[in-house]
């Protein structure tokens, strides 16, 4: 099974896709991941990407799509995977609808939507912070759930930093632009009948409520 993961950014999506990442032991995939991968390596793609990050901009969908796909050839998620950032658009759902037709035809498709309200998200998203071991990963709030030593990760005891692209401008800025493409988005998957929408208000039951419905789904 293929699990997206819509949801503005800062909903939870990476958090939440994590945990099903584990209990459904599936392949986690974030597309924010991949790209600063190649940001670091400073590959020309990263370069194209960083530009558009740090303007608040998306990244353009032929960009978008090739990197995924090459990613989804990958033997670790052969049998499916929870897609994280991706797709954004409904010509990136429509590629990997046509994707996933032609290379894993039998695989079930669904999209799981967080919905939450932009200035939630706002305060979400300017007070995180995110564990700089990529191998852990692990994400703080400085509100709401802030770390037991400061700016150190309770799991792996990396440093926690936060991105410099969460500040509000720049979160603003990329909450219109999700809003702008999410309706069509949305509508996509809600006329393939594989859509289900949560409130992730709290975690535990937002999971639940999640793999409860994935349960059932599998059995269509």
């Amino acid at each position: 099974m293929y699990i997206v993961m819509l949801g503005a950014p800062g909903t939870g999506k990476g958090t939440i896709g994590k945990i099903l990442s584990k209990d459904l032991n599936l392949t986690h995939i974030s597309t924010g991941d991949i790209f600063r991968d190649q940001i670091n390596k400073q590959t020309d793609l990263g370069k194209k990407i960083q530009s558009y990050i740090e303007s608040g901009a998306l990244v353009p969908d032929d960009v978008v799509i090739e990197t995924v796909k090459a990613r989804l050839l990958e033997t670790d998620v052969e049998n499916g995977a929870i897609l994280d950032g991706f797709p954004r658009t409904a010509v990136q759902a429509e590629a990997l609808k046509n994707f996933l037709k032609e290379n894993k035809p039998n695989a079930k498709r669904v999209a799981i939507e967080l919905e939450v309200p932009d200035d939630e998200i706002i305060r979400r998203v300017v007070n995180r912070l995110i564990c700089t071991n990529k191998s852990c990963g692990a994400i703080y709030n400085k509100e709401t759930k802030p770390p037991k030593k400061e700016n150190i990760c309770d799991v792996c005891g990396s440093e926690l930093k936060r991105r410099d692209d969460d500040n509000k401008e720049t979160v603003t800025k990329r909450l219109g632009i999700y809003h702008q493409n999410s309706k069509e988005l949305i509508d996509f998957y809600k006329s393939n009948n594989a859509l289900y929408t949560v409130y992730p208000q709290e975690l535990d039951v937002a999971v639940k409520n999640i793999e409860d419905f994935l349960e059932e789904y599998k059995r269509k």
